[in-house]
């Protein structure tokens, strides 16, 4: 006979089971649903832009600048955290830790993306593994500047002197494995030159140094030195942008002039957390680009020196890539660590 106790409690337990699937598929469909309807409302709220620099910086200025017009355009607050120290490190890895969810984001630079973390050491964070590449911002070349008790007036005329006379110059650079510093490693090697490195502790003091002639040339943001170059108290012998520009149209390129693996350029960059949904990525790229290519938008980056430069998510990461790949081994080879 059939154990008709022991076929009851199998029915019920298969019942169970079945209940828990079934449960367990309308949870997944619902999360499905759920997860691009509330990535479409995106923002609901304040969104926090975390900046690896203190206020002032171009860095900070772009970040501003996008800043006040995707609240304009999503119509929700993007709010600047300035997050400085260990070369943008800290901003970095609290950045690397946020929730994927489009509320926090990072505007990022060729240092605290790239090389903070093999200049101090530490495996903080990789930005090919924890960064979404959204777009670039800006793109700000270097100047050669220096100061006028430099006898050179033209590019050959200042290699010429640094060979003639090795360790005689000095070079303010505004920390070690700045673009800045980094370009000036790379002509070294590269050129068989030699001068001194003084580091300094931001922009703003290495060129008061170069204003005193204390120091005798930089490279430097044209973000900075536009000014005192306007006012003829440096002397810009070339610029590492791929054309000239038109804040200093009688300055060659290094390139025209014939050195073209020094088009070292300051970007500032837009950055989701890894595994940001699309939609999100999708709608803050969207916003971004239509933002740089605003004529109004462009003029402000023209007079910091800069220009809005707009890249799709695969064109940055692959600039990323070429940038880590031309510079990671500057920085090796030189033996560039942190104060």
């Amino acid at each position: 006979m059939r154990d008709v106790g022991a076929f009851d409690v199998n029915w019920k337990r298969r019942r169970e089971v079945n209940m828990r699937l079934i449960w367990i598929a309308i949870a997944a469909v619902t999360a499905m649903l759920a997860g691009p309807a509330s990535s479409q409302q995106w923002p609901a709220r304040n969104v926090k832009l975390i900046v690896p620099y203190p206020a002032g910086g171009n860095v900070d200025s772009a970040a501003r600048i996008v800043a006040d017009k995707l609240q304009e355009k999503l119509g929700q607050p993007f709010v600047i955290e300035n997050k400085a120290g260990a070369g943008g490190m800290i901003a970095g890895e609290a950045f690397a830790k946020s929730a994927p969810d489009g509320y926090t984001l990072f505007v990022g630079a060729n240092g605290p993306v790239l090389f903070a973390t093999e200049i101090n050491k530490r495996d903080a964070y990789n930005w090919k593994k924890d960064f979404l590449p959204i777009s670039t911002i800006s793109m700000t070349p270097l100047v050669l500047e220096v100061h006028p008790s430099v006898q050179a007036t033209t590019l050959k005329e200042f290699l010429d002197l640094a060979k003639r006379e090795p360790g005689k110059l000095t070079m303010a650079s505004p920390g070690p494995g700045t673009t800045n510093h980094l370009l000036s490693e790379l002509m070294q090697s590269s050129l068989e030159l030699q001068w001194v490195t003084a580091h300094y502790r931001g922009n703003a003091p290495a060129i008061n140094d170069l204003l005193g002639g204390q120091v005798q040339f930089a490279f430097d943001q044209l973000t900075v030195s536009l000014q005192h170059i306007k006012a003829g108290l440096f002397r810009a012998l070339a610029v590492t942008s791929p054309h000239r520009l038109k804040s200093l149209p009688d300055v060659p390129t290094f390139a025209e002039l014939g050195y073209k693996d020094f088009d070292g350029q300051t970007f500032t960059g837009l950055f989701a957390p890894a595994g940001t949904p699309a939609p999100i990525v999708d709608k803050l790229h969207e916003t971004l680009v239509a933002i740089l290519k605003d004529p109004a938008v462009i003029d402000k980056f023209e007079k910091l020196g800069g220009e809005a430069t707009p890249m799709t998510p695969d064109e940055f990461k692959a600039y990323l890539e070429r940038e880590d790949a031309k510079w990671i081994p500057v920085v090796r080879k030189a033996n560039i660590r942190a104060d």
